[in-house]
C-alpha cells in the first residue's frame, strides 16, 4: 500500500510537519484503491502510515522509497525527500531502501522497478544492520546496457549553486535557486560516478552523524566552562 505526497516534495530533506494539520485522501488507478495522498512531505508519509493511515499496530516488513525521478548520489542525499523518508522508516525500526533514477526526461521506470524488487527481496531475505538502510541508483539506460550493479560509497559532488534574479509584476526582486551539478568526486568506487558509467550504485548509508574519527581530538581541546 502506498502512502505518498499530493504533490512535488523535492529537496524538502527529513522535514515534519507539526504545525499544520495533514490531510489524507483515497486514490485508485483503474477502480482499484492502491493508497493515499497527503499534503505532507515524504518523511510525514511514513509516519503516517504507521501511525493510523494502515491500522494500528500495522507494520510493513519493508519500506521502499520512490522510484524518484533524478538521482540522489554524494551530497545530495542530505536534501533528497525520497532518502529521508526510507530513513524515518529505519529510524522506527523498518528496514528500508530509497530508490532514485537518474534522468529527468524519458525516463526507463519500468527497469529501475524490476532492479528496485530484486534488491528489495534481498533486503527482505538477509535483513540489514542497525541503523543502516540502501541508497539505490539506477542508471537511465535499457536493461541490457546496464553494466552490473556496484556496492559504492557516498560521493562528494554537489551543485555548483547561483539565484537567478527576476521582478515580480509587482517590480519587486526575487531570487530563484538555480545551478549545474559538477562531478568533483570521480573514483570510481562512488555513487555518482558509477551511475554516470552506467553501474547501479547501491550504497548502505546510516542517520548515525557521528564523525567517530574526531572523537578522541575533540576530548583533547580544553572545553572546560
Amino acid at each position: 500500500m502506498a502512502v505518498a505526497p499530493d504533490a512535488e516534495r523535492s529537496s524538502v530533506g527529513h522535514a515534519i510537519t507539526t504545525l499544520l494539520p495533514l490531510r489524507v485522501k483515497e486514490f485508485s488507478l483503474e477502480g482499484r484503491k492502491i493508497g493515499y495522498a497527503t499534503n505532507g512531505t515524504p518523511a510525514d508519509c511514513v509516519k503516517l502510515a504507521l501511525g493510523g493511515v494502515l491500522g494500528e499496530g500495522t507494520r510493513p516488513d519493508l519500506v521502499v522509497s520512490g522510484i524518484n525521478l533524478g538521482p540522489n548520489t554524494a551530497t545530495n542525499i542530505i536534501y533528497s525527500g525520497t532518502v529521508s523518508a526510507a530513513t524515518e522508516a529505519r529510524i522506527l525500526g523498518i528496514p528500508s531502501i530509497a530508490v532514485s533514477l537518474a534522468a529527468f526526461v524519458e525516463p526507463r521506470w519500468d527497469v529501475a522497478a524490476e532492479i528496485a524488487r530484486g534488491v528489495a527481496k534481498l533486503v527482505l531475505e538477509k535483513g540489514l544492520p542497525e541503523k543502516v538502510l540502501l541508497n539505490i541508483n539506477v542508471p537511465n539506460l535499457p536493461r541490457n546496457e546496464i553494466k552490473g550493479v556496484k556496492v559504492t560509497r557516498q560521493g562528494d559532488s554537489n551543485y555548483q549553486e547561483a539565484f537567478k534574479v527576476g521582478e515580480d509584476p509587482r517590480r519587486q526582486p526575487y531570487y530563484w535557486l538555480a545551478g549545474t551539478y559538477e562531478m568533483k568526486d570521480t573514483a570510481e568506487d562512488t555513487d555518482a560516478w558509477s551511475v554516470a558509467n552506467g553501474w547501479v550504485s547501491i550504497t548502505p548509508i546510516t542517520f548515525d552523524l557521528t564523525a567517530r574519527d574526531h572523537l578522541h581530538a575533540l576530548t583533547e581541546w580544553d572545553l572546560r566552562l
